[in-house]
């Protein structure tokens, strides 16, 4: 089966090899382009909080000895190849990484390096829980204009299967596209918040995962 595979790099390419390896013929139509953002960031947090794998080239080697919190596992190995030694997943959502937060509480200021509009929600929340926590976008997420030639040639001939889904800033501006062939696609999303997102277009059928894990959301296709 083909199956688009949404997602922007890093990250798409380690999906795509999943895909293969699963039998399925993934086909790459990125929906963000990111632009990494070159901020001053503090030498020594309390801790680093990682929503994104996208977050990881702009965290300095300074930070390598400073406990980091992320979201999922996928960006917890990113992490580790890069050199971060003090690495903890949430292995979940948002609410997740608040509680594992939460647990190792730890005195100081921590830095949340996210993208741009991007953490709001998650930094307002560990403030009212008491942490002090500075935010700084690290980089950009810009839609898309249009997905590629051969991407919609595929949809509109049916020859598209399934379409993978792992954020609702992705899913949000595939829908915006407008692309024609979905009501013969089924979606699969990381999460129900990403699912939201994907309701404006007609599908075949949304699946979301039963945790917002990549192992999870794949399971689905089988």
């Amino acid at each position: 089966m083909k199956v688009l595979v949404t997602r922007p790099e890093p990250g798409a390419a380690a999906t795509a090899a999943r895909l293969l390896d699963l039998g399925h013929e993934p086909v790459a139509a990125p929906c963000l382009v990111i632009s990494p953002r070159k901020l001053a960031l503090p030498v020594a947090p309390a801790a680093v909080i990682v929503t994104s794998l996208q977050a990881i080239p702009a965290l300095p080697d300074t930070l390598r000895d400073v406990p980091v919190f992320c979201v999922g596992d996928a960006t917890a190995g990113r992490l580790r190849a890069a050199g971060f030694g003090r690495v903890e997943s949430a292995a979940g959502d948002a609410r997740d990484l608040i509680r594992l937060v939460s647990a190792r509480r730890r005195p100081g200021t921590y830095l949340l390096a996210t993208g741009a509009r991007q953490g709001l929600a998650l930094a307002r929340q560990l403030r009212a829980d008491g942490f002090i926590v500075l935010r700084r976008s690290v980089y950009n997420a810009r839609p898309v204009r249009a997905l590629a030639p051969g991407v919609l040639a595929a949809l509109a001939g049916q020859q598209i299967g399934a379409a993978l889904f792992f954020s609702a800033e992705t899913a949000q501006a595939f829908c915006r596209l407008k692309p024609p062939g979905t009501a013969n696609v089924a979606a699969y999303a990381l999460s129900a918040a990403v699912a939201d997102g994907l309701r404006s277009v007609p599908w075949r059928a949304i699946h979301t995962a039963m945790a917002p894990t990549e192992a999870d959301l794949l399971a689905l296709l089988a």
